[in-house]
């Protein structure tokens, strides 16, 4: 059976404070939908830990700096529904821009410290529209878990930072990154590759392995990264915007790894922006 798809607010919290009075618990997936096998992993964990599972499906304005980018981003809705239809998602809640920007919205949240690096200096703003739009769906999901794919980890780390620091009363949950046979991390982003573009992409995890074995074995970044971003432009991408190890936590800059730390990369193929990162 589909799951409903809501638009209205109102009509979510109906359904919302029916489930609380029935004393049941509620996960959430925010998403921007175009979903992949990596977000119905996340609904999957969603729905093995709570008793109602909510996905969200909303291409936030806010976190787009560039609108050529905005207005690209795959929109896939009917598809969405039919995929999330096998693993028993409770409702999708769609909301039109209104319910989400009202007129006169004139509220930002934003995270200092961790949205100085990595994507934030790429893109000024990203990050701010994240924590708002995500701090807006947690409280109007009234959720008590929320799931999301350690793909994006930056993300991961300064949503767990938001919620804490607001005091909103939700259990972020990180899930392992989902990649393709070829070790490309899914992403929506790929559905904009190009055939012969897909077919080089796979070499930007296969370097990311490499530096972490050579990291293992005792290599210094410094040392080994001018050559890991040079093997990546030889495979056919256009430019790196990172290609860094970092602490797990805070996010701070390394030069060799410690417990936690994470290589973290970016980069352009054929006009679609990737990123990946794995755990040293």
């Amino acid at each position: 059976m589909i799951a409903p798809i809501l638009r209205d607010l109102s009509a979510l919290r109906t359904q919302t404070a029916a489930w609380r009075k029935a004393g049941e618990s509620i996960g959430v997936v925010p998403t921007m939908g175009a979903l992949h096998q990596g977000h119905l992993s996340l609904a999957r964990a969603a729905r093995a830990t709570c008793d109602r599972v909510i996905i969200t499906i909303f291409v936030n304005p806010k976190q787009f700096n560039n609108p050529d980018d905005l207005k690209n981003y795959p929109r896939t809705e009917e598809d969405d529904a039919r995929k999330l239809e096998s693993i028993g998602v409770d409702l999708v809640y769609a909301p039109d821009a209104d319910q989400i920007y009202p007129d006169g919205f004139a509220t930002n949240v934003s995270v200092s410290g961790l949205t100085d690096m990595l994507c934030g200096a790429s893109r000024p703003g990203h990050f701010d529209g994240v924590a708002t739009v995500v701090s807006k769906l947690f409280l109007q999901t009234s959720a008590d878990q929320a799931f999301f794919g350690e793909k994006d980890y930056q993300q991961l780390q300064i949503v767990r930072r938001m919620a804490r620091d607001l005091d909103i009363p939700i259990t972020v949950v990180g899930c392992p990154t989902i990649r393709e046979e070829d070790g490309l991390a899914m992403s929506s982003r790929n559905l904009l590759l190009s055939d012969r573009s897909r077919t080089k992409a796979p070499i930007f995890a296969e370097v990311m392995n490499d530096v972490r074995e050579q990291l293992i074995n005792g290599a210094a970044m410094s040392d080994i990264q001018d050559a890991a971003k040079e093997r990546i432009l030889a495979g056919g991408y256009n430019e790196i915007d990172y290609f860094e190890l970092r602490d797990g936590t805070a996010l701070s800059l390394l030069d060799r790894p410690k417990s936690g730390a994470r290589l973290f990369g970016a980069a352009w193929l054929a006009g679609v922006r990737l990123i990946d990162n794995i755990a040293i």
